[in-house]
């Protein structure tokens, strides 16, 4: 019989494929995951959600560059074609819902853990609101905020401002502020109270983590600046007294952060910001 060891090393050489059926199968055990059992199953789920993702965006671009030349036929074509990969996306993305509420949660002992897998549930509800219409958007934002509220409870309760985990999931949560719920105001608090809370323990951060926290930060930085230019007047005063230059450039960087293989991506808003969001 197929051991929980084996399907982890199966995990391990199928994460370059592009798989999480090894991991997933752990998942389905109802056993707590170590650190590095949790971090294969999110890559996994990462891997196969991001190519989706992009395809999704590249698509909805060239079939509205399409419809605004009045190519009706081509832009009919895409649209099928992107409408396929959405259904792709909400099959993942509930894949994956189902196995977080079914057994990871109810699993966990708590603390890293249950933030992990209530982030991780925001971010996936946030996926599927970055295509949903209508009833169908607010309902997977109204979830998609619910799991960032419980994870950020957590959060605050169990780790410290600097654990790489608490940052980035503030940096997810203000993602999802400013672009599904077009909120640059939250978003900017929310990231600009995660960066000070971090400054001000940065002494106290363990020299294991201090690489991963200083990345996660310089991220929620560099959304601060593109964000503030979206503030009203009066807001100036909220703005980063960090005005500098954003660290970094627009391509795609992979990163190790809290021990996971991360893809810090970068993609556009509605409005054409590029936000980086720790996934």
């Amino acid at each position: 019989m197929a051991s929980r060891e084996n399907f982890v090393y199966i995990a391990k050489l199928a994460e370059q494929a592009e798989r999480y059926d090894a991991m997933k199968k752990v998942a389905n055990l109802d056993v707590e995951l170590t650190i590095e059992e949790r971090n294969l199953l999110s890559v996994g789920y990462k891997n196969v959600i991001g190519a989706r993702r992009a395809s999704w965006r590249i698509l909805s671009s060239i079939e509205q560059k399409e419809e605004s030349r009045g190519n009706e036929v081509n832009a009919k074509r895409i649209k099928e074609y992107r409408q396929k990969v959405e259904l792709e996306l909400s099959t993942i993305c509930g894949d994956i819902m189902t196995v977080i509420d079914e057994h990871l949660i109810p699993s966990c002992s708590g603390g890293e853990s249950t933030v992990f897998y209530y982030k991780m549930k925001g971010d996936y509800y946030r996926y599927l609101a970055e295509f949903k219409f209508g009833n169908e958007k607010k309902e997977v934002a109204d979830q998609s905020l619910k799991a960032y509220q419980m994870a950020s409870t957590a959060a605050d309760a169990d780790l410290p401002p600097t654990h790489p985990i608490r940052l980035g999931l503030a940096l997810n949560f203000s993602v999802f502020y400013y672009e599904i719920m077009n909120s640059p105001e939250r978003a900017c608090h929310l990231a600009k109270q995660a960066f000070d809370e971090a400054i001000s323990e940065l002494d106290s951060l363990s020299e294991e983590s201090y690489k991963d926290s200083t990345l996660i930060m310089q991220l929620l930085r560099d959304n601060l600046t593109l964000w503030t230019s979206d503030l009203p007047e009066d807001g100036e005063d909220q703005k980063m007294e960090s005005s500098g230059k954003a660290g970094g450039d627009d391509a795609e960087k992979d990163n190790k952060v809290a021990g996971e293989p991360l893809t810090c991506s970068t993609h556009c808003s509605s409005s054409d910001k590029v936000l980086k969001s720790y996934l």
